[in-house]
């Protein structure tokens, strides 16, 4: 079925709270195994039922926050979703204390009971005000972003629309353009700091009501970290500052030479060549059309995939001005169907949704079948290694979307995403710091910023820049705001897609055929154990990182 012919129905609360009671109470009496499995794929419909409405109201109010109908409705689901999920929780402490949990066990899978044990810990009645109040902090920060007017050049422009001028091969024009950017959040900043503390005390609150010392333990299991915790993760960090950051400053130099500079300014940031960087040569729906090609060449499988999203309209692509920022991929569980929200702004970052989003929703789409509604619910720092590894794999079809710059955009890419581990440390390094000291002030919190970039990017130079050189920049984090703690999934993810890479260069079947099984995996068993069954290496080891460094430095 296409997107805009998907009806939309309000989410029914007492209807909700009837079936989980009924549910909750029907598999307390269960008299076997068998019968509470029964039981559970009625949960599977249901709920299956309840987050298809609920993305569909989410995703068309992000194609349109101005929207009067759908903002309400956005607004009555940051209502209910706490409602939901402690609804959810009461049931699954049903599963996790049942007498038969051995055959559920053999069911849906022991990382299935984890992730319950987790989700316990994680929500209580009580703190559901809380946990409300945080979704419209939330909400509001999205529409400070979303609702952003930047005069440049005599026109107006959002935050998305305006990156194509941040990053322009005229060093004037994109200083102007980081200025006007700098502008708009210098003129919003208090406002965000307000939000933000408002955030941390709230979830500091939650924290404590629940009976943490802090946050930090809370968001953990709020991101289903279940094999691994603290302690690994700093440990990683400090192979990334020991490993990349170093070879990122070469990087950084290497690029100072490519655009013929004598020092690099935040201005010249994400420029990586003199005649500016590649950019798409086709409209977006020429890029939509380049990208059906090249996956039905990849593989029978991906072939299948992109056309299933292109005859459904599953894309929403284009950038509009009242439209909510970034880009994400969803998945419709009622029509068994991934959906990608994007804006394209006629830079490389187009295309990036295109390698980027999709192998998200192709990891989506081939496990769209299973009925275990527990294999899918991936975390986050597996189901980011099936969209990274997807930006390498489809290297070989870049002339499709550079033409002759094809080169030059594969070069960027890499060295971008390396560039971009570090970054993505120092963001969870700050969130650590944040969570353990809430009573910090906004100024404080921008000193920590500060003092993490001297580490983590010790060649960016802020001139005198009033919002970026008081340590600002964080504020335009999406992620910092939205899911605590999740950016660190994207660096892990990354340097496991790396890689995928070096492997692919050596053997690129053997490397797909390794990739397509991790897909197939999806959730069924612990992080570092797929990763083994695969033929990769944990990101946690000591050595792992700074042989990937070695590797990915050969290659540029």
């Amino acid at each position: 079925m296409k997107f805009s012919e998907m009806p939309y129905e309000r989410v029914d609360m007492d209807e909700v709270k009837s079936f989980f009671e009924k549910l909750i109470n029907d598999s307390k009496n269960a008299k076997s195994g068998e019968e509470q499995f029964e039981l559970h794929k009625k949960y599977y419909k249901f709920v299956a039922d309840i987050r298809t409405n609920i993305i569909i109201a989410k995703f068309r109010h992000d194609c349109d926050t101005s929207e009067e109908y759908y903002a309400k409705e956005n607004d009555y689901i940051d209502e209910i979703t706490p409602v939901i999920a402690q609804l959810d929780t009461e049931y699954n402490k049903v599963l996790f204390e049942s007498p038969y949990r051995d055959y559920l066990e053999g069911k849906i899978s022991k990382v299935a009971f984890k992730n319950i044990e987790l989700a316990n810990k994680s929500i209580d009645e009580k703190i559901l005000p809380l946990m409300q109040e945080e979704n419209a902090l939330i909400s509001k920060y999205d529409k400070i972003i979303a609702s952003a007017k930047i005069p440049f050049d005599g026109e107006e422009y959002n935050i998305s629309l305006l990156r194509k001028f941040l990053t322009d091969k005229d060093r004037d024009t994109r200083k102007r353009a980081w200025k006007a950017y700098s502008e708009y959040f210098q003129s919003v900043t208090d406002e965000i700091d307000e939000i933000f503390d408002k955030l941390v005390k709230n979830r500091s609150q939650q924290a404590k009501e629940l009976g943490y010392d802090n946050f930090v333990e809370l968001g953990y299991n709020r991101m289903t970290r279940n094999a691994y915790r603290r302690a690994e993760v700093e440990n990683f960090r400090k192979q990334v500052k020991e490993s990349f950051v170093p070879l990122v400053s070469e990087i950084q130099e290497k690029r100072r030479k490519q655009i013929g500079v004598d020092e690099l300014k935040y201005y010249d940031n994400e420029v990586y060549f003199n005649d500016g960087n590649p950019a798409p040569t086709g409209t977006p729906e020429e890029i939509l059309k380049a990208g059906q090609e090249m996956y039905r060449e990849l593989s029978p499988e991906t072939a299948e995939f992109f056309d299933f999203m292109t005859e459904n309209e599953l894309f929403d692509v284009l950038g509009r001005k009242t439209k909510k920022q970034g880009g994400y991929m969803d998945f419709l569980p009622k029509y068994k169907a991934p959906i990608i929200f994007a804006n394209f702004n006629g830079t490389s970052g187009d295309v990036d949704v295109i390698t980027h989003e999709c192998g998200h929703a192709f990891q989506g789409y081939v496990t769209r079948d299973d009925e275990i509604k527990e294999h899918n619910d991936i975390t986050m720092e597996t189901a980011e290694i099936h969209s990274m590894s997807m930006e390498y794999f489809t290297y070989g079809w870049m002339d499709k979307f550079f033409g002759k710059r094809a080169d030059e955009y594969r070069e960027m890419h890499m060295m971008d995403s390396i560039t971009f581990v570090p970054y993505g440390c120092m963001v969870d390094e700050f969130q650590h710091i944040i969570y353990d000291k809430p009573e910090l002030t906004p100024k404080q919190r921008k000193e920590v910023w500060k003092d993490l970039e001297k580490q983590y990017r010790p060649w960016l130079d802020y001139e005198d820049d009033a919002f970026f050189s008081e340590g600002g920049f964080w504020q335009k984090q999406g992620h910092i705001f939205w899911n605590p703690f999740y950016y660190i999934d994207y660096v892990l993810a990354s340097v496991v897609a790396m890689q995928f890479k070096v492997w692919m260069d050596k053997d690129y079947k053997e490397a797909w055929k390794h990739y397509l099984e991790l897909c197939k995996l999806s959730a069924k068993d612990f992080y570092e154990t797929e990763l083994e069954t695969v033929g990769l290496k944990s990101p946690f080891k000591d050595g792992t990182i700074e042989t990937l460094a070695s590797e990915m430095k050969a290659k540029i």
